[in-house]
């Protein structure tokens, strides 16, 4: 579904991407793992189009999107839940959803809100109050579910477990699953290495802007400098 082929990407004269390649295959769970700084953030905002590459290509369902617009990317079914959350505190929770679906026919968008309130029961209850009201793992609840609403082929996850809770670190990896198995490709970057890898079918790890290692989820847990640098064993 994703092919990265040399991708580069700067501040100034600062070199943050340096040469990345990786694929991600339809109806995989590929997790992106390494230390703060590595460049993950910079990677994925790359492929959403909001941070401008210098060199690389971006194949996406067989094109190479490298020179399209991120609105553009988001229509072809790229979305990206991104890191912090970042959901529009002061707009209602369902103002927030429907910001999601801003490419697409609001009859539509009507069918997806009730969809996303399955799934996540206290938006639905909540969903008149302001988003800045929910607590961390409920703001997480609605970043993934305004990432939905864009109907994603490949979905793009920026530190979901950031921040929270133990048993809520759980559930979010619990809902990446259910999102698998509903058909979706899924990119994860994650600090929490042990849980990302543990659901991943590969892993990649990245270093100061490099990939660095790559293999299958339990390949890359089993792997000695992967266990001494990001497991702490």
């Amino acid at each position: 579904m994703l092919r990265v082929r040399a991708l580069e990407s700067a501040y100034g004269r600062i070199k943050a991407l340096k040469g990345i390649d990786l694929e991600v295959r339809r109806g995989e769970i590929v997790a992106l793992v390494g230390a703060n700084g590595a460049g993950k953030t910079t990677f994925l905002r790359a492929l959403s189009g909001v941070q401008p590459i210098s060199a690389g290509q971006i194949v996406f369902d067989g094109q190479n999107i490298a020179a399209l617009r991120s609105d553009r990317r988001v229509r072809r079914g790229i979305c990206q839940c991104p890191e912090g959350r970042q959901v529009f505190g002061p707009l209602s929770i369902e103002d927030n959803l429907q910001l999601g679906a801003f490419t697409r026919p609001g009859d539509q968008a009507q069918a997806d809100i009730a969809r996303i309130y399955a799934m996540f029961p206290i938006l639905k209850e909540k969903r008149n109050l302001p988003a800045g009201t929910l607590s961390g793992g409920q703001q997480q609840m609605l970043a993934i579910g305004r990432a939905l609403m864009g109907r994603p082929k490949l979905l793009l996850l920026d530190e979901p477990s950031m921040g929270l809770a133990p048993l809520l670190v759980q559930e979010v990896f619990n809902i990446v699953q259910t999102l698998k198995a509903q058909g979706i490709t899924i990119l994860l970057v994650e600090q929490n290495a042990f849980a990302a890898l543990a659901i991943a079918d590969r892993g990649y790890v990245m270093e100061t802007g490099s990939i660095t290692l790559t293999g299958t989820g339990q390949q890359l847990l089993a792997n000695d400098e992967v266990r001494a640098a990001y497991l702490g064993m």
